[in-house]
């Protein structure tokens, strides 16, 4: 296999962090800013809110511009930064104190239910909780405003003369019988080092006994590991990877330059879907203005327009699956469950099979 990843063991001492509360200003962890914009026009009477997300800023723009458009007086400092790096800025705040960050953003569902569990976290009285779905609500601490797809991504280019797979079981049987297209030209997340990737391998393991199937057949083809949908979906659209598995279908969909390139699959057997969620961070010293943005990213996703394109809003909606419906669209449950695979001894058990299920070559 070719990647490049931190090793194991230091990998399992540095997520052990996340059972560790920092205890003062003076806290000595480091973080580290993949990218940093300010929105709005700063002058001596402006309210700054600080927010740490996931989300690439190019998405979430037209959202916090719609916001200011009401909120004039606002400046928004917006860090942009991995799951794991989020969590390390978090934990650096003293949360005795209301002068840190105001909110965190992230896709990495299990963390943020972690940091409310943890009490890093204020409780918000939404005043659009109730077009809510009930499980987009975690005891108004974590607030999820979108539903995003675990999808495969494929190559259009090498998919030509192969039938296109409809579920995991479909793609088993394909790569089965071409091997050598497949071979050093699959991709997806780095389980050990992303947060987003441990989450949804932690959740294909609970639905289905055919992930391990599938990613020992990845392991025997040379799989390739990734920090992030982006890097995939562009090595996907290059011809670098013939395949891309666990790739957001939102960041696939958002690039529209190269509809002509790949192809977005979402399983039929069953595709989950990450929530991305916002929490109102102990730290804040605006959290009245925090949870007014929240709300605003709340009824874009679940308001009466939630649908009208030219609203800003930058995800796709789906059908909610109702209980005992079988449809293929499973949102990933908010609560103290996704805190299973956190525990330290059962994310080491899980990441040991993982590696060497994956780790063939």
């Amino acid at each position: 296999m070719r990647f490049s990843r931190v090793p194991f063991a230091i990998a399992a001492l540095f997520w052990a962090v996340f059972s560790i509360k920092a205890t003062g200003a003076g806290s000595d962890v480091g973080y580290e800013v993949e990218a940093q914009r300010q929105f709005g026009t700063p002058n001596p009477a402006s309210v700054e809110l600080q927010i740490l997300s996931t989300t690439d800023t190019a998405l979430l723009a037209p959202l916090i511009e719609s916001f200011l458009q009401s909120h004039s007086d606002v400046v928004i400092d917006y860090s942009e930064l991995s799951s794991a790096e989020l969590m390390k800025a978090v934990l650096s705040q003293d949360t005795t104190s209301s002068d840190g960050f105001d909110l965190a953003i992230s896709s990495a569902m299990d963390l943020q239910v972690k940091l409310a569990n943890d009490g890093f976290t204020r409780k918000h009285s939404s005043g659009v909780r109730a077009l809510m779905p009930g499980w987009s609500n975690w005891r108004d601490h974590v607030f999820a405003f979108s539903q995003e797809p675990a999808t495969i991504l494929l190559s259009r280019a090498a998919f030509a003369d192969l039938p296109q797979p409809k579920s995991r079981q479909n793609l088993i049987e394909l790569m089965r019988r071409h091997p050598d297209r497949f071979r050093g030209r699959i991709g997806t997340y780095d389980a050990g080092t992303s947060g987003l990737g441990y989450l949804f391998a932690t959740q294909d393991a609970r639905s289905s006994d055919s992930f391990w199937r599938l990613m020992e057949l990845f392991g025997s083809l040379d799989l390739r590991l990734y920090c992030c949908s982006g890097a995939m979906i562009e090595d996907v659209a290059s011809g670098k990877l013939v395949m891309a598995y666990n790739v957001l279908g939102s960041y696939a969909q958002a690039r529209r330059d190269l509809v002509e390139k790949i192809l977005i699959l979402e399983p039929e057997d069953y595709t989950n879907m990450m929530l991305r969620s916002a929490v109102i961070l102990k730290t804040s010293s605006e959290p009245d203005l925090a949870g007014l943005f929240v709300d605003h990213l709340l009824e874009a996703a679940w308001g009466d327009d939630a649908d009208d394109l030219t609203s800003g809003y930058p995800f796709r909606h789906y059908p909610v699956r109702s209980s005992g419906e079988s449809a293929p669209y499973r949102p990933i449950q908010l609560g103290p469950g996704l805190m299973v695979y956190l525990d330290r001894l059962k994310r080491a058990k899980f990441l040991r099979e993982w590696h060497s299920t994956v780790e063939q070559n």
